[in-house]
Parts: structure tokens; C-alpha cells; sequence
């Protein structure tokens, strides 16, 4: 007869075993959400609802995916900080344009907002290696526009977006002046220990101890803290400290890893702030932090730098003509 022990014994590694078997078929459905549950894919306002200037951007990544994005102006001729912002994992770009109408006022920026693949209006389906890519497409196409300041464009991401923001900065250093990183996680191998605890044993990121079996199988890793220590950028960190989803030391444990190496690196804390509001629980603190972050990053070019700016690009105009 099978004692109660085995039974028991039978029934726990069922459960693991199922669990595995989840995240193996659907780790995509478990990280990227673009659709809310009892909402629809199509956004549910866009920035003309909310009298906002935009403009409807479409791109092709490198791998041919066509992508959607709303680039928002303060005003037609704003020569100020231009800031990528990349989403949480739910929801699509329209559900963030109220803290972007408050972002526009307060930091005096544009704002490019990218739909990731899958999401919103663009196609395709979510992947880590998918996003990288399109995150990639976003910053080429603001770094060839020529109604920006292209040296004062800012990453800033929240959650996932925060993820996303550390690689393209990573891997565009003469092209971001600097990153806002707010409520991020360390990687997906460590959230899922987070969000599923019987898989802590069999899952986790570089800083777990022991063999990790499942971490192969895992497609999109995100490993954010092996990535942000190679950052020299400026980078700013935004800790909402009663966060639900993240737990807060995950942003700790980046601070560390990164200003071990970067000394342009700022940690501030918002005592009230959870995972999505803290733009909102931080009040005139929170916009003040990033207003001074974006004018010591990228400072407001003075009228004579403009003007030899200008006279630079007619010289190099000229030049070129007569070649």
C-alpha cells in the first residue's frame, strides 16, 4: 500500500511538474500581456482625445515587422529632451497618456511611445529577441529626425519597458545620453521565483545559488542586472517602495551592480509608490527628481552653442556640395 507520505511526495511534484509544463508552453502569455483582460487590442483613447500634438509613426524592425508608435510633441518647434518611454508588460501605449500629459508639462520633452509587437496597433507576437529589435527601430528612427535635438534623447522604462531601455542603451552609447529606470526587475528568471515560489528551485538569475534546471527553457530572460553594470550613460533609479509586483530590492540590487562601476548613477526611493503609480504617489517630488536628472543629463543648449551648431551643419552643407 502507498504510505501518505508518497502520496503526498506524488502530489507535490505533480503540481511541479504541471507548473513546469506551463511555463514551458506559455511563458509569452505569462510575460507579455498586451491585452487586458475584458478590453480589446485597439487603443481606447489616442493623444488627439487628450488635445495632445502627435504624431502616428509606423516602422519596420530590422526582422520586417511593421510597428505603430505616437510620437508627442509639447509644441511644433520643442527643441527639448526627447524621452523614449517603454510600457509595462500590460496594456498598450494608451493606457500610459495620462502620466505622459503630465510628463509633457512638468519636463517641458517630446515623447515617443512604441507599440512592442504584438501590442496595440503593431504586428506580429512578443519576444525578447523580438522587442530588442524593435526598441532598436524606435531609436534610429528618432536619431534621423531632424525637428529634435538628437544629442538629448532619453530612455526611460517602467517595469519590462525598464528591461527594454537598459539593452538599447547598452548598445547605443553615443546615441542615449542617459536612462530613467522605475520599478524594474532584475530578470524574468528571478520574477518567476517572485510570482510562482514552488519554481524558485528549478529557476533564478545569475545571482541564485546552485544548478538552475529550468533557466534554458526560458525565452525571454531579460537579464537586466548582468546588462546594467556595462552602462556609462547617466542613469536614474525610481523605487516605488511599497511595489506589489516587483519586490523594491530588485531596483536595489541594480543601483548596486551599476554605480560598482558608473558613478553617474542616482537612487531615489518614493515611500508610497506600488508598481504603477508611483509617478503618481510621488507627486512634485517624483517630477522634480527627473525634471533636475534631464537638466544636469542633458542640459539646454545655450543660444551661442545653437548658433555655432547651426553655422557647423551650413559649413558641412557647403562642403559637401562642392565635392
Amino acid at each position: 500500500m502507498v504510505s501518505y507520505v508518497s502520496l503526498l511526495l506524488y502530489g507535490v511534484g505533480g503540481i511541479v511538474v504541471a507548473g513546469m509544463a506551463i511555463l514551458v508552453a506559455f511563458q509569452e502569455k505569462l510575460v507579455y500581456v498586451p491585452v487586458l483582460p475584458g478590453l480589446t487590442k485597439a487603443y481606447p483613447i489616442t493623444p488627439a482625445r487628450l488635445r495632445l500634438l502627435y504624431e502616428d509613426v509606423w516602422l519596420r524592425s530590422s526582422d520586417g515587422v511593421r510597428l505603430h508608435a505616437w510620437f508627442i510633441k509639447l509644441f511644433p518647434d520643442c527643441k527639448g529632451p526627447t524621452i523614449i518611454f517603454f510600457q509595462e508588460n500590460a496594456g498598450n501605449i494608451a493606457h500610459r497618456l495620462e502620466m505622459v500629459c503630465i510628463m509633457l508639462q512638468r519636463l517641458q520633452c517630446n515623447v515617443f511611445m512604441l507599440s512592442y509587437r504584438g501590442y496595440g496597433a503593431s504586428d506580429g507576437y512578443p519576444s525578447q529577441h523580438g522587442i530588442t529589435k524593435d526598441a532598436q527601430a524606435a531609436l534610429d528612427h528618432l536619431v534621423q529626425r531632424t525637428d529634435i535635438d538628437t544629442s538629448r534623447i532619453v530612455v526611460f522604462g517602467r517595469s519590462l519597458g525598464g528591461a527594454v531601455g537598459t539593452v538599447l542603451t547598452k548598445n547605443n552609447p553615443d546615441k542615449v545620453a542617459g536612462l530613467i529606470l522605475e520599478n524594474t526587475f532584475t530578470s524574468i528568471l528571478d520574477m518567476a521565483g517572485v510570482l510562482l515560489p514552488f519554481l524558485k528551485w528549478v529557476i533564478g538569475g545569475s545571482g541564485s545559488k546552485g544548478f538552475k534546471l529550468l533557466n534554458f527553457v526560458v525565452r525571454s530572460p531579460w537579464n537586466t542586472i548582468d546588462v546594467i553594470g556595462e552602462i556609462r550613460q547617466p542613469i536614474l533609479f525610481l523605487s516605488g517602495l511599497q511595489d506589489e509586483m516587483v519586490p523594491p530590492f530588485h531596483m536595489q540590487m541594480l543601483y548596486a551592480k551599476a554605480a560598482a562601476r558608473n558613478r553617474q548613477c542616482l537612487f531615489v526611493e518614493f515611500p508610497s509608490g506600488m508598481h504603477m503609480d508611483t509617478w503618481l504617489a510621488g507627486g512634485d517630488h517624483y517630477w522634480r527628481t527627473i525634471q533636475k536628472y534631464l537638466e544636469e543629463t542633458v542640459p539646454e543648449k545655450k543660444d551661442d552653442e545653437s548658433k555655432k551648431d547651426s553655422e557647423l551643419s551650413s559649413k558641412q552643407k557647403v562642403m559637401k556640395s562642392s565635392l
